[in-house]
């Protein structure tokens, strides 16, 4: 089974993010099942590196790097990235610019959709 994982919103500030990952590991450790995160408008920020948060808080960079570790992929809207000046910025190993064509792609194969 295929799931994908379509996040909107900023990393910081509530916790819709944080939740997606925390169902995308779930899922990653429960079931036999291909995780696909695409990350569109302020989620991009997500995939940013060296994230600095207080202690005992969470930290989605940290996060989509276990995601990444169990074999799912994650993919930033290129279009999002530049619209907010981002395009020269380092993001997490494994997170790829990527277009609403993979993204496209990716929901026509998805078994299932969650928003966020």
């Amino acid at each position: 089974m295929k799931i994908l994982f379509l996040i909107n919103e900023a990393p910081y500030g509530n916790e819709k993010f944080y939740n997606a990952c925390r169902l995308a590991r779930q899922v990653q450790n429960d079931h036999e099942t291909k995780v696909l995160i695409f990350l569109m408008a302020d989620a991009v920020t997500g995939a940013l590196i060296n994230q600095n948060t207080p202690q005992g808080y969470y930290n989605i960079e940290r996060m989509l790097k276990g995601i990444l570790l169990k074999g799912g992929k994650i993919r930033l809207c290129g279009s999002c990235i530049d619209a907010r000046g981002l395009t020269d910025l380092k993001y997490a190993e494994g997170c790829e610019r990527s277009n609403m064509a993979e993204l496209a792609q990716w929901s026509v194969e998805a078994d299932k959709v969650f928003t966020f």
